[in-house]
């Protein structure tokens, strides 16, 4: 079974999203962004969400999880939830 590790950050906004996209691409820290913005809980940990298989997290979100390339931030990924950025850090 593939497993994914990954961090994010969700805002309510598109733009919120695309601005945090914006600093991380400039060499912004990804986790120290979603200590100051996420609002998931998730974000006290710099947006760590641990290691999960597919089907566990909402379709869109599991979708760019077990889809798109690992090291590269994702997003804006628009949920029932809001705006995420992801990063895979881990798939196997």
């Amino acid at each position: 079974m593939v497993r994914a590790t990954a961090r994010h950050i969700l805002v309510k906004t598109e733009k919120d999203c695309l601005d945090l996209k914006n600093q991380i691409e400039k060499g912004g820290d990804f986790a120290a962004l979603a200590k100051q913005h996420s609002q998931c809980p998730s974000g006290q940990r710099g947006g760590d969400l641990g290691t999960f298989s597919r089907g566990q997290m909402v379709k869109e979100f599991d979708t760019a999880c077990f889809e798109g390339d690992v090291g590269v931030v994702q997003g804006p990924v628009k949920t029932q939830f809001g705006f995420h950025l992801l990063e895979v850090t881990k798939r196997a």
